[in-house]
């Protein structure tokens, strides 16, 4: 389906866009037309392909530390990091 210019702009993810569905995206949730929509992005876009798969290789790294083997100030400061994300979330809705 050609989609007129204006239109095209609006249905095309932004990078920005993109990095903020990427955790759905890897977790599948993502309903199917923002799929396509990812994927339309990343067949164009070689730098947040480069990103998934970074975010890929991290997920797969992180799940085979365990929770023993983070030293804590490492540990708080992760926690730290994650609380303040969920709190600017909030703030932006």
């Amino acid at each position: 389906m050609i989609r007129p210019p204006f239109r095209r702009r609006r249905w095309q993810l932004t990078c920005q866009q993109a990095v903020e569905l990427v955790t759905d995206y890897l977790d599948g949730v993502l309903p199917a037309r923002e799929r396509e929509r990812f994927d339309a992005h990343l067949a164009d876009c070689a730098h947040c392909t480069r990103y998934l798969n970074q975010m890929r290789t991290t997920i797969e790294t992180l799940g085979r530390l365990e929770p023993e083997s983070v030293p804590p100030e490492v540990l708080h400061e992760l926690v730290t990091v994650y609380r303040r994300i969920q709190q600017d979330r909030r703030a932006e809705d």
